[in-house]
């Protein structure tokens, strides 16, 4: 078996990035050493993604590659970040070339489509697990977060809801083909990291959907301290969505599913217009879905006890 140190060698020492990339010390050393431009704050965020937990271990080593670093780029896309560099931990159970170089290709590919570097991490022997930082800039004081929600704001999603839960349903029923478009959107999610850059100035507050719907709106009211009205006939589904798990669970993947690395934003009806214009330019919808206003929790949906992904309390119910 290969050290680990070959490994890395091999699939994850990238070219040397140029000074445009601000980092003087990448790839090689006990530590990268990092320099952000002047005027910007620095955004930090790690996620784990855990085999047949967070993907599935049999699903392509390439896609593993690309999800695990695009669902950490959905953090900064909710903070308004310009993405600027990673690191990547990998415990591997053994030592097999052809899936690394696919795993490290599909990392890769994200990382030049996303303009980051990778500068440094880990690989080591246990259960197939992927750790990954990411870090970006943002101009001092301009950070979208999820403590700005104001009553009488808008409440708006980008993009198409529930395509996550249901890419994982078809995977458990054997589907194979991942130019479906909810495989697609399950194992090789698009970070709405332009979007985010569109909307800082507009928008009140910010989050991006990983757990689903309900439990990350709940998550933004309680930073904010409001309540909101949702309007779950207006929530938009995924292609083929309804045609793969039906009208009635179609909607409940949309309200409680995970994974679907979408942005929820809270924004004044004043700001709507301006912010569907930026993100037309991108190809991309945002649809109203409720509203905040300053009594606590959620109305308009019945909840009946489903909340979304919750770690250590079952997943989701």
């Amino acid at each position: 078996m290969a050290s680990e140190f070959e490994l890395i060698a091999r699939h994850f020492t990238p070219a040397v990035p140029g000074p445009e990339a601000g980092v003087p010390l990448g790839v090689g050393d006990d530590c990268a050493l990092l320099a952000p431009r002047p005027g910007k704050q620095v955004a930090v965020s790690v996620d784990t993604s855990v085999a047949n937990v967070h993907f599935p271990a049999d699903a392509p080593a390439e896609a593993i590659g690309y999800r695990a670093l695009a669902v950490s780029l959905s953090d900064l896309a909710a903070m308004g970040a310009e993405p600027r560099w990673c690191l990547m931990a990998l415990s591997l159970e053994r030592d097999d070339d052809a899936w690394l170089a696919a795993y490290a290709r599909g990392f890769h590919s994200l990382c030049r489509a996303s303009r980051v570097a990778l500068v440094g991490g880990d690989v080591t022997r246990g259960e197939l697990a992927i750790g990954v930082t990411v870090m970006g800039e943002v101009p001092a004081g301009e950070a979208l977060s999820r403590s700005g929600a104001r009553p009488g704001d808008v409440l708006a999603v980008t993009g198409a809801l529930g395509g996550g839960a249901g890419g994982l349903a078809l995977w458990q029923r054997g589907e194979r083909d991942l130019g479906h478009p909810l495989l697609k959107r399950y194992l090789k999610p698009a970070p709405r990291l332009d979007a985010g850059l569109a909307l800082r100035g507009l928008a009140h507050a910010a989050i991006d959907l990983s757990d689903g719907l309900l439990a990350d709106l709940e998550h933004l009211l309680a930073a904010s301290g409001t309540g909101a009205r949702l309007e779950p006939e207006a929530l938009p589904l995924a292609e083929g969505l309804v045609a793969a798990l039906g009208e009635a669970a179609a909607h409940r993947a949309a309200l409680c599913g995970g994974d679907d690395y979408e942005l929820l934003v809270s924004l004044p009806r004043s700001a709507l217009e301006e912010a569907r214009r930026r993100l037309a330019a991108q190809g991309l919808a945002l649809t109203e879905v409720g509203t905040v206003c300053g009594e606590p929790g959620i109305s308009g949906v019945d909840l009946d006890g489903t909340h979304g992904w919750q770690h250590f309390r079952g997943g989701e119910s």
